[in-house]
C-alpha cells in the first residue's frame, strides 16, 4: 500500500509531525496577525511550544513558513467557496467577496508578511492554489449568473479585480472596504 503526503509527494507524515506542523501554522497565523512582518522563526517556535529543530524540519526558511501560512489562509477561503457552491443562497458571489474581505481584514499582518516575503504588493494565492480557487469562483459566478444577481458578462477575472481592490484598500488604509464592495458589486448587477 502506498502512503503519500497531502501535498502529493513522498510519505505521509507521522501523526506527531502533522500535529507539530499544525501547531506551528496556528502559532504563525496568530503571531502574524498580531505583529505582521516582524515575526521571526524563534517567535513561532516559542508560541507553538516546540524547539527550533522542529520548526526547521517543517519550514527550512521564514519564507517557507510565510507561504505555508498563506496556503492555510487560502485553504480556508477555498473551503468557504466550496460550501457556498453547494448551498449558494441568495447571492453567493457577494457572500464570497464579503468573506474574503473579512479574512483579509482580520489577517492584515499575514498579508504584510506575505508581501514582504514575496517582495511584491498583494498577497494573492499562487500556482495550484490559485487554479483551485479560480475553479471554485467560476462555480460561484455561474450560480450568480443563473440567479440573475450579476450581469451575464461577469467573469472570474472581475472577481479577482474586486478582491485586489479590497486588498489594496485594506493595505493602504484608504477607505472602507465594505463600502467599496457595495459600490463595486452594484456595478455587477444586471441592467434592466
Amino acid at each position: 500500500m502506498s502512503t503519500s503526503s497531502p501535498d502529493g509527494g513522498g510519505r505521509r507524515p507521522r501523526a506527531d509531525a502533522a500535529r507539530n506542523r499544525a501547531r506551528l501554522l496556528a502559532a504563525a497565523r496568530r503571531l502574524f496577525t498580531e505583529r505582521g512582518d516582524a515575526v521571526q522563526l524563534p517567535d513561532v517556535a516559542r508560541e507553538a511550544g516546540v524547539g527550533m529543530g522542529t520548526v526547521y524540519r517543517h519550514f527550512p526558511t521564514r519564507d517557507a513558513l510565510v507561504e505555508a501560512a498563506a496556503e492555510d489562509r487560502f485553504a480556508e477561503i477555498l473551503a468557504f467557496a466550496h460550501a457556498l457552491a453547494e448551498e449558494p443562497g441568495d447571492d453567493p458571489l457577494l457572500a464570497y467577496l464579503r468573506r474574503v474581505g473579512e479574512v483579509l481584514e482580520s489577517d492584515r499582518g499575514l498579508s504584510a508578511a506575505i508581501e514582504a516575503s514575496r517582495g511584491t504588493a498583494g498577497s494573492a494565492p499562487l500556482g495550484h492554489t490559485r487554479a483551485r480557487l479560480e475553479e471554485a469562483v467560476a462555480v460561484l459566478v455561474d450560480h450568480a449568473r443563473q440567479a440573475g444577481t450579476v450581469r451575464p458578462d461577469t467573469t472570474v477575472a472581475d472577481v479577482h479585480l474586486l478582491v485586489g481592490a479590497i486588498s489594496a484598500t485594506l493595505r493602504t488604509g484608504s477607505g472602507d472596504w465594505r463600502r467599496l464592495l457595495r459600490l463595486t458589486t452594484d456595478g455587477l448587477r444586471p441592467r434592466h
